[in-house]
């Protein structure tokens, strides 16, 4: 084994680029030699900073970190810094659980959809749901996808894991015709937790899943209304859609799946 290597050969065998060894030797973490033709080389005591050098970048510590605790490397600082990678490495343990745990839950829900009977009327009964809201007519697809990125945009803090976020959109019934495009007043996040700005009551909800493109919205809407008042059931609220498997999923229109809900109890008779 050699005592001294160029810096070409060091660059190689850690493969660190010869400019950032460079800068390591501007910041005073490594001090090579020079031979007779002032080339620089690396001795033994260069190589084993290289090792700390090398494990402490992949744990994130800076080149200014890195720098102090070889300029003051003791056992208490060992321990030290010991302790910071482990809290560390805690920390994107923490964080890839959350992310598995992300993707766990859109498989789920994504496996769960599949099974899904569309085209049936139901009657649900729902709890409270606590939602985020913004306002704004929409009357197009790309207008849908605006708004709600400018929904998340204002909730960003609070909408993590927008992949598996719970969003909808409420119709404008005034505005619902025959064989024309349907118009949204709104779009709103559905969400489980109580940092709301207005809720969806508890109560009836009539249902009903299909699925395949938006260009179908009204028509299905109608279909909603009109079940509803076939059967004795008054409307008390504004439809709305909620998109279950959409194109953050699929470029497939025929795989989307969306559901209509509206609010609804039962007709008062009187004489």
């Amino acid at each position: 084994m050699k005592d001294y290597y160029k810096i070409s050969e060091i660059s190689k065998l850690y493969g660190i680029g010869i400019d950032s060894l460079r800068y390591y030797e501007k910041l005073g973490v490594l001090k090579p030699q020079r031979d007779v033709n002032s080339y620089r080389i690396y001795g033994l005591n260069d190589m084993y900073k290289l090792n700390i050098i090398r494990d402490l970048r992949l744990l994130d510590f800076s080149m200014q970190q890195i720098k102090e605790y070889l300029d003051y490397q003791s056992i208490d600082n060992t321990l030290e810094l010991l302790h910071e990678e482990q809290m560390l490495i805690q920390k994107q343990l923490k964080e890839l659980q959350t992310k598995e745990q992300m993707i766990h839950d859109r498989i789920v829900v994504l496996s769960a959809a599949s099974q899904i009977k569309t085209n049936v009327f139901k009657i649900k009964k729902m709890s409270e749901r606590p939602c985020l809201k913004l306002k704004m007519r929409i009357t197009r697809d790309e207008e849908m996808d605006f708004a709600i990125k400018k929904l998340h945009s204002k909730h960003e803090k609070k909408i993590h894991d927008f992949g598996n976020q719970l969003y909808a959109a409420s119709v404008s019934v005034d505005e619902l015709k025959d064989g024309a495009p349907v118009v949204f007043n709104s779009v709103f996040f559905i969400l489980d937790q109580d940092e709301n700005d207005f809720t969806l009551p508890a109560g009836e909800y009539l249902s009903l899943y299909y699925r395949g493109g938006y260009h179908q919205s009204t028509d299905r809407i109608i279909e909603v209304i009109t079940y509803a008042k076939e059967n004795n059931l008054k409307i008390l609220g504004s439809p709305f859609e909620i998109y279950e498997v959409d194109n953050r999923d699929t470029i497939l229109e025929e795989e989307y799946l969306t559901e209509i809900q509206v609010r609804v109890g039962n007709q008062t008779v009187t004489d």
